[in-house]
């Protein structure tokens, strides 16, 4: 027992001098590195202040704020582009996606096309025909962008919209960055609690433009007829009227006022034609509505003041409203073209055809206001032919009954005439219809609506214009007095013209369309040359969602209340 005991005080005793030891040899270790950290150091030793205080150091590019961050996506989207990512909307073949970043890990199917999901990038990609038509975003750096930087960044956005299901509850911001290119930025819908959240993601989007034998098998007569926009005679379903559609294929119809008597008639009138015409392409209907002394719709409807009363008050958002129930009207009775807004600038007093269909002789009073007139128009599903290109405001003549001209130079008319068109371009306009006018400094010898420089050159490679190009009236005499108007209506194709409109007479349009397709077969004017035509007008149809479905009765009551509510305010 003694031996036993005296052993385990021993082992005790031996186990506190190790731990003695070892708290030892610890504590001057410790204070060896104590002492080295508090030791004096040389200044070019000392570390930088700027990474104790968790600065970026000098190497790294300094964040973009917020502000620019907007700004850059804008920019990009004027190009079709997202940051960070190379491809093009409208451009980039789903191949060369492919090829850059591999087979998409996942691809979701929708009735507008596929989207191809890359989660590693952050980026889904629509396609359409084999071309990416939507590029969006949801790279982290956007999340730092709120709803408040988007509006003090780029102004108020051109449209806004709602998106609402169990999962999400978002407000969609769109802006219209070019003819070719808008852009949506995506965020969760403001709230009470939440005023100003952040980006979920953003999208560039565009039009697929396509050709017709993507879209359609048309044979060459259906196509010329989709470049017809023919006039009409009577009250009523007839012959002719048959024959335009059942043998010609035209792509629109334009209604004059003796075509109008009341909202019956009209929309039976609309009806008949398209039953007519079941199974073909959607027609355009077209009237001219400017409001003021320009109004066709019959059956009593209240009357806007004319454009030059509204361009005095000269206030947009009045322009917005008018045009939005002015494309509510043409809704109602089934059109679905208004040529309307005027653009032209009223700089010359004795002007005998445009005077009070101005809103102004500022051009910035005219663009502002005829575009939102115009954005009101769009905001109902209406087609808004801007009008008269390259302006008609400063002729001393009626197109009705001569041949008008303007002796100005490109450069005066870029700094007057064409300010409202180069911004109509800019912000969205789907259609432009080409004035008879002569300007000698341009083309000396052929107007306007004929002319290759004034259409392709200036309307289309200088200002920018992929959409619908469509003539004033070739049934004036600012035609028909110097040209034959079969001639005519080819020069004005070859100059880059879509639409050939003939307002009047059955045998002038089918005049037209039988000289259009003998340019055509006799190598004056090619095939390509027709499909890129018929092209961008089965786009804008297709756009628009045109259709062939009956209209239901007019409410005339209805749409009056509509203008008193505006015109009160």
């Amino acid at each position: 027992m003694f031996k036993k005991g005296l052993l385990i005080s021993l082992i005790g005793v031996l186990s506190i001098v190790l731990v003695v030891i070892f708290l030892y040899f610890n504590f001057n270790k410790g204070q060896s590195q104590e002492n080295e950290k508090s030791a004096p150091v040389e200044e070019s030793e000392k570390p930088d202040e700027s990474e104790e205080i968790g600065e970026i150091p000098e190497e790294v590019p300094v964040e973009m704020d917020s502000l620019e961050r907007v700004k850059e996506v804008f920019s990009l989207a004027k190009t079709g582009k997202v940051p960070h990512t190379p491809f093009i909307a409208g451009q980039t073949k789903y191949e060369e996606i492919q090829d850059q970043w591999g087979v998409p890990p996942t691809i979701d199917e929708t009735t507008i096309g596929n989207f191809v999901v890359y989660p590693d990038h952050d980026v889904t990609i629509g396609i359409q025909d084999g071309l990416a038509f939507d590029i969006r975003s949801d790279q982290s750096e956007l999340t730092t962008i709120r709803f408040e930087d988007i509006k003090n960044g780029l102004g108020e956005p051109d449209e806004v919209k709602y998106f609402k299901d169990k999962n999400v509850n978002q407000i969609i911001l769109y802006y219209l960055v070019n003819s070719t290119y808008q852009l949506k930025w995506i965020l969760p819908k403001p709230t009470k609690q939440e005023s100003n959240p952040p980006v979920h993601h953003i999208s560039v989007v565009t039009e697929i433009q396509k050709t017709p034998d993507e879209n359609e098998d048309l044979s060459l007569d259906e196509k010329i007829g989709q470049m017809i926009f023919a006039g009409i005679s009577g009250t009523k379903m007839n012959t002719n009227m048959n024959q335009l559609i059942a043998k010609y294929h035209v792509g629109g119809i334009i209604f004059n006022g003796d075509n109008l008597v009341n909202p019956k008639q009209t929309v039976t009138y609309l009806k008949q034609i398209k039953q007519a015409n079941e199974g073909q392409i959607p027609l355009f209907f077209g009237v001219d509505q400017e409001g003021g002394r320009i109004s066709k719709l019959p059956g009593g409807l209240i009357d806007f003041p004319t454009n030059l009363e509204i361009g005095k008050r000269n206030d947009p958002s009045l322009s917005f409203e008018i045009g939005t129930v002015l494309g509510k009207e043409l809704n109602a009775f089934g059109f679905n073209v208004n040529f309307a807004p005027v653009l032209d600038v009223n700089s010359n007093p004795d002007n005998p055809v445009i005077g009070d269909r101005s809103f102004s002789s500022n051009s910035k009073i005219v663009s502002t206001l005829g575009i939102q007139t115009m954005k009101g128009l769009q905001s109902q599903s209406i087609v808004s032919a801007v009008k008269h290109f390259p302006g008609h405001g400063d002729t001393h003549v009626d197109s009705h009954l001569e041949l008008p001209k303007v002796n100005k130079t490109l450069a005066e008319l870029e700094s007057l005439e064409l300010i409202p068109f180069r911004q109509a371009v800019k912000d969205g306009a789907d259609m432009v219809m080409i004035g008879h006018i002569l300007v000698p400094a341009i083309d000396k010898t052929l107007p306007s609506s004929m002319s290759k420089r004034m259409i392709t050159d200036i309307l289309r490679n200088k200002i920018g214009f992929n959409g619908v190009v469509i003539t004033d009236d070739f049934f004036m005499k600012a035609i028909t007095n110097d040209y034959e108007i079969g001639e005519a209506a080819v020069q004005s194709i070859k100059a880059g013209s879509d639409i050939i409109m003939v307002a009047h007479d059955y045998n002038k349009v089918v005049h037209v369309r039988n000289t259009i397709k003998k340019a055509v077969e006799n190598g004056e004017i090619s095939e390509k040359r027709i499909d890129e035509s018929v092209g961008r007008i089965l786009q804008l149809k297709e756009k628009y969602k045109l259709n062939d479905l009956p209209e239901k009765p007019v409410n005339i009551d209805g749409l009056n209340q509509e203008i008193e509510r505006v015109l009160s305010r």
